[in-house]
């Protein structure tokens, strides 16, 4: 089934060209202009085809199709397994990913991926779309992890990471003692003024090992640290805010927004302020993770997700339990209003 963006124009686009009312109106970019252009019923106006040199007329409805032929072929292969829907629209699909379990194709694991298993979902349910996470976890993480069904959708889900409106919160468990935060309280972890911490960059030619870079009273390497930020190639900008929930003598629980999405960022910031993550076997080498840790996997959870419909501006918001591992820590819980 075709899905198309439909958009009656008013009285303000009376006489305006599609391509303008395409790309200025509803954001479509240039590439996917140009790729929808040539599909027989790509762009309608009152059912009829027409160029993106046409011009409107107040009270016609304009349609769009959101999925072109050429990304129709960009599929992946198809695995049917459990999978956990916590939400979908038209345009929009959110899944409990597992822990253990890639967000996308990678390496030996070309089919047994979340991808995998929306893609064989989308497939028993005869929509021909790409599979396009919006942003991923780590193999280890388990959480929520949003789909869009088109491009468009993609693009503006993208916006809204970019602009804030789209918010994870993430629940971790960390090594040592944080003391508690007050409710409205939110340390974080960035290189910003009047804050204590850290770029991020990654360990020579490994591909997602990742080390914060901490500050240097010396000058010299202040520039040069600020030289790496600003061509981006060797360290990346990584704002980090965290909220202590529960505290023990020899772990902490807390909850977890970012500004931005690095490679391992979460582990990395925590390991960089003396708090990994528990059971984090790549930055947490302490004693207490070797010996007395019962969490097998860096313990993280996408737990909440804010965002908007990208078409209609609706509010949604998602959350998933606590997982079954977590909950072996005595004393830690969770409500929803947290």
């Amino acid at each position: 089934m075709t899905h198309y963006l439909e958009y009656r124009l008013g009285p303000t686009d009376d006489g305006k060209e599609v391509l303008f009312l395409m790309q200025k109106v509803l954001g479509f970019t240039t590439k996917k202009v140009r790729s929808v252009k040539h599909e027989e019923w790509g762009i309608l106006l009152n059912g009829k085809r027409v160029t993106v040199r046409a011009r409107g007329k107040e009270g016609q409805l304009l349609k769009v199709m959101l999925e072109d032929s050429q990304e129709k072929q960009n599929k992946i292969a198809s695995t049917k397994m459990n999978l956990h829907i916590l939400y979908e629209d038209e345009d929009i699909l959110a899944v409990n990913k597992p822990a253990g379990v890639l967000t996308h194709p990678a390496g030996m694991h070309y089919s047994d991926s979340l991808a995998n298993q929306v893609a064989a979902y989308f497939q028993e349910r005869n929509l021909s779309v790409c599979i396009r996470p919006i942003g991923r976890l780590d193999k280890e993480t388990s959480g929520i992890v949003l789909f869009a069904k088109n491009q468009v959708a993609a693009q503006r889900l993208q916006e809204q990471r970019e602009t804030g409106v789209l918010e994870k919160q993430y629940l971790a468990l960390v090594d040592g003692n944080l003391p508690k935060d007050q409710d409205d309280i939110w340390p974080t972890i960035s290189r910003r003024r009047h804050t204590r911490y850290f770029p991020i960059k990654k360990i020579g030619n490994h591909p997602l090992r990742m080390e914060a870079v901490k500050k240097s009273s010396s000058a010299e390497n202040e520039k040069y640290i600020a030289h790496q930020l600003t061509d981006y190639i060797n360290c990346f900008q990584a704002v980090t805010h965290y909220h202590v929930l529960y505290s023990t003598d020899k772990w902490s629980a807390i909850k977890l927004k970012l500004d931005t999405g690095r490679t391992h960022q979460i582990r990395v910031h925590m390991q960089a302020i003396g708090h990994p993550l528990l059971g984090d076997s790549i930055y947490n080498t302490s004693t207490m993770n070797r010996e007395q840790c019962t969490i097998y996997r860096a313990a993280l959870h996408a737990w909440k997700v804010r965002l908007r419909q990208p078409f209609n501006g609706r509010k949604i918001e998602l959350e998933v339990p606590v997982p079954e591992d977590f909950k072996k820590y005595g004393g830690f819980y969770v409500s929803s209003g947290s």
